[in-house]
């Protein structure tokens, strides 16, 4: 159901207050190098990709558009090339601060073989946490969360190369 043009105004509202301040102060400089080299280490064990994308606030045409949290987050996995990886191994884990919701993506090989609940609870130790005001550490635990499915189900065979940026992106 579309939203009603009152409910959009306060979605844009909410969005617009969301400034990258907030985005700083949520993930400051060293909370995303801790959370770039947990990526990189569990990527040493598994065969996945790992993307963290952390938006202030979505762009207005998204909000006015009404565009869901998910629809969005399937969107950033096309446009970061999340899907393209060796072996349909990606993963993405979409923030959205202004929404405080988490939504997780995942490559086909991965879906066949880890149910949606799972990557529901993962995102909801990431919300349960933001709403105590700890996101480096809920997100950390995210991280090694995803790690551990992604060594049980895809480990790592030798050496590779590294396919998608560890570091997190923030819009």
């Amino acid at each position: 159901m579309a939203s009603s043009f009152a409910d959009r105004l306060k979605r844009a509202w909410r969005h617009w207050r969301t400034t990258a301040a907030v985005g700083r102060r949520a993930f400051p400089s060293a909370t995303l190098e801790k959370i770039g080299a947990a990526i990189t280490a569990g990527e040493q064990r598994h065969r996945g990709e790992l993307r963290l994308i952390v938006e202030n606030s979505m762009p207005s045409e998204a909000i006015w558009s009404d565009m869901s949290n998910r629809q969005r987050a399937i969107a950033l996995f096309a446009e970061y090339g999340v899907w393209d990886t060796e072996d349909n191994c990606g993963v993405l884990v979409y923030v959205n601060l202004a929404e405080h919701k988490v939504d997780i993506v995942v490559d086909r090989g991965i879906g066949r073989k880890i149910d949606p609940a799972t990557w529901q609870d993962v995102c909801r130790t990431m919300t349960q946490g933001f709403a105590r005001g700890e996101f480096e550490s809920s997100t950390l635990a995210a991280v090694e969360h995803i790690n551990t499915l992604l060594i049980s189900q895809f480990p790592a065979t030798g050496a590779r190369a590294n396919e998608l940026p560890d570091h997190p992106i923030v819009l």
